[in-house]
């Protein structure tokens, strides 16, 4: 089956992979504890986050954004930490929605969020020009979404939060659900029903080796199959072919028409081969893969006053153009402990 392809720009790596998404970490402080990214017992009050002037300013982001944009990337989203506790997010995003593609065309501006602030937020960032939005939300009950969230936020606020966010047009609203072998799978069922019911995309996370600090073991991953034969036994679902070439949820539509929801399964079915994802963190490291070790300084080239635009697209272009990761498809027992790793909250999962 030929699928609809990302338009492909001059700039690929050695995979033959083009540069199509930036996610943008703008912050690498949060306000939740999750075991799974930024468990307490390491991340606790006196943990040391970046002082302010190693984050990069909204002038700096926006120059990068401009410069990935003009090598190819169509999508921008903001992502932490927790997004919504830099101050003045909204300033961000109106710069970040004033970009167009060379084509003129406008980016696809999105951003992920544990929903806490959104409530408070969400008009504010649809008026500045944030398209999307997608939540975390990882279980309907309080005390399971406790244990997931590391500091007993209740349930009922995220969910304000996700009203908030549909009053104020960030459409279609996604919600990510990490699922984790003896803390939630129970839920898998009750929040199918209810993302259903309330016309959100569920997407269900395999619980990911990203890092060295979550505990990640292999037994406490529920696959993506099994939840696929979950929901399929309750709520007949059928696969829906991808919308283009490098989407990484894999989607399911109920056969009642009531909706889909979405599989992402770097564990059990990784999609390296297709990642067209590059990653900005908070201190302006570029990073190719989620799963890597390495990073590349381009806040040193942003506060070089010789620097040009075209330095910084050649400095992006050269490390792309070598890019060759592939580590969820080679992923062992053993390399999944050897090799060095970022944490998800540094680099803006």
């Amino acid at each position: 089956m030929d699928l609809p392809s990302v338009p492909a720009p001059s700039l690929a790596d050695t995979l033959g992979r083009p540069l199509h998404d930036l996610r943008i970490s703008v912050t690498d402080r949060c306000n939740f504890r999750c075991t799974y990214c930024m468990p307490k017992e390491i991340f606790g009050a006196d943990y040391a986050f970046l002082p302010r002037s190693e984050v990069l300013t909204f002038e700096e982001i926006e120059r990068v954004a401009r410069v990935f944009v003009g090598l190819g990337a169509e999508k921008l989203r903001l992502t932490g930490g927790e997004p919504l506790v830099r101050r003045d997010l909204p300033v961000l995003v109106g710069m970040l929605a004033a970009l167009r593609r060379p084509n003129g065309e406008p980016l696809d501006l999105t951003l992920t969020t544990n929903g806490s602030a959104l409530r408070a937020l969400a008009g504010r960032l649809a008026d500045a020009g944030l398209q999307r939005v997608t939540v975390s939300l990882d279980s309907l009950d309080d005390a399971t979404f406790s244990a997931m969230n590391g500091v007993d936020y209740p349930v009922a606020k995220v969910l304000d939060g996700i009203a908030g966010a549909r009053e104020a047009g960030l459409g279609p609203i996604k919600i990510n659900m990490v699922v984790r072998r003896g803390i939630n799978e129970s839920s898998v069922l009750p929040m199918a029903r209810w993302a259903r019911d309330e016309g959100v995309i569920l997407r269900f996370i395999e619980y990911m080796d990203v890092g060295h600090t979550n505990g990640w073991r292999l037994d406490d991953v529920v696959p993506a199959g099994e939840l696929v034969a979950t929901v399929d036994a309750a709520m007949p679902i059928e696969a829906v072919p991808p919308r283009y070439r490098g989407e990484v949820a894999t989607r399911w539509r109920y056969r009642d028409g009531t909706g889909e929801i979405g599989l992402i399964a770097s564990v059990t079915a990784p999609f390296c081969g297709d990642c067209t994802r590059a990653r900005l963190s908070a201190e302006g490291r570029f990073y190719t893969c989620l799963f890597t070790g390495e990073g590349h300084d381009l806040r040193a080239i942003l506060r070089d006053p010789a620097a040009s635009d075209a330095d910084l697209a050649d400095a992006v272009a050269a490390v792309w153009r070598v890019r060759d990761d592939r580590y969820s498809e080679e992923r062992t027992e053993a390399t999944s402990s050897s090799l060095p790793r970022i944490e998800m909250f540094a680099m803006g999962g």
